[in-house]
């Protein structure tokens, strides 16, 4: 059994977030094969370990910045589970008023200002907002969730350099999950050690295992501390899989774009299983209680289709609104 000096109120509430992130998507992509949700949904089945191990570790003041891929960020951080379905449906009630769809979904109140499809379009925001952190004398951080292939961007190094030079606290989480869209990140990069290109700007880097929960919850603790108290910013690169393609429900394995053994393999390293392991060796959970949990979870993810079914469309109207600062 894996050591851990974590609280048990703790790690049940990491595992409640990725099985709450889990079943939502999951209901997702069915309402997406049953043609409910027209809008594209970039799903995070097989990587909720990272957001929902990260964010356990931040206050709500704290901020975090997402990409096109963000329906498990936003949920770790807090998000309303109704707004997020109302929005993946386009509706007038959703998170962002049904003018974002899947990929621009936002919780401000939450300290969750917003997820975009540029891709590394979030990482100097995030640096923004510790900037501004700093100037401010505010103890809170901010947190950039990206993915592998973002590090191809220009922008992502000018964000480091900028964040070492400046002591920023911000946290960079790149989720590794091995594929740039389509392409393997051994056929983007020359040099797949990401974690590495950090500490090339003098800050704490380390690549994890990011389908271990219990890693990705200590090595972020540390991190987030530590800038906390000043120390600047840090960088960690988690090794994960997205089970379903790129976009859509589907796994493209008929695309021969991976193998079947390759996804299968990393299905048997399914992070919610490893932790639900450990919590029923430690006596933090019993198979009662884990029903009780998909049972309340499965109802809630029912009102909240529920209530994006009923809602309504945002009025033509308004179309304009919210577009520009008034």
């Amino acid at each position: 059994m894996e050591k851990t000096k974590i609280s048990g109120k703790i790690l049940l509430q990491v595992y409640q977030t990725m099985l709450k992130i889990r079943l939502t998507e999951e209901k997702i992509a069915d309402l997406v094969k049953e043609g409910e949700i027209k809008t594209p949904c970039h799903l995070y089945i097989g990587q909720e370990a990272v957001a929902a191990a990260v964010c356990a570790n931040l206050k709500r003041e704290d901020f975090v910045f997402s990409t096109h891929r963000s329906h498990g960020h936003y949920l770790a951080k807090g998000g309303d589970l109704k707004g997020l379905f109302a929005e993946v449906y386009c509706k007038a009630t959703g998170c962002s008023g049904g003018r974002g769809g899947s990929m621009h979904i936002s919780s401000p109140e939450n300290g969750f200002p917003g997820s975009t499809a540029i891709v590394a379009g979030t990482i100097p925001l995030a640096v923004g907002a510790a900037l501004g952190f700093q100037l401010k004398k505010q103890k809170n951080i901010a947190v950039t969730f990206f993915g592998d292939g973002a590090t191809n961007e220009g922008i992502f190094y000018e964000a480091l350099n900028f964040a070492a030079l400046k002591k920023l606290p911000v946290l960079f989480v790149c989720e590794n999950n091995l594929y740039s869209t389509h392409m393997p990140v051994s056929e983007c990069l020359s040099d797949t050690r990401i974690y590495q290109k950090a500490q090339a700007f003098n800050m704490p880097a380390k690549r994890i295992d990011g389908n271990n929960a219990i890693q990705v919850y200590e090595t972020s603790k540390q991190f987030i501390e530590d800038a906390r108290k000043g120390c600047g910013p840090a960088f960690i690169e988690c090794m994960t899989y997205r089970w379903r393609g790129h976009v859509g429900p589907n796994f493209d394995i008929e695309k021969g774009l991976r193998s079947k053994e390759e996804l299968d393999g990393w299905i048997d390293k399914c992070a919610i299983k490893r932790l639900e392991k450990l919590m029923f060796g430690k006596k933090f959970l019993n198979k009662q209680k884990k029903e009780v949990i998909m049972q309340e979870l499965n109802k809630e993810i029912e009102k909240a289709v529920a209530f994006a079914k009923q809602s309504p469309y945002p009025d033509k109207k308004e179309l304009l609104k919210g577009v520009f600062k008034d």
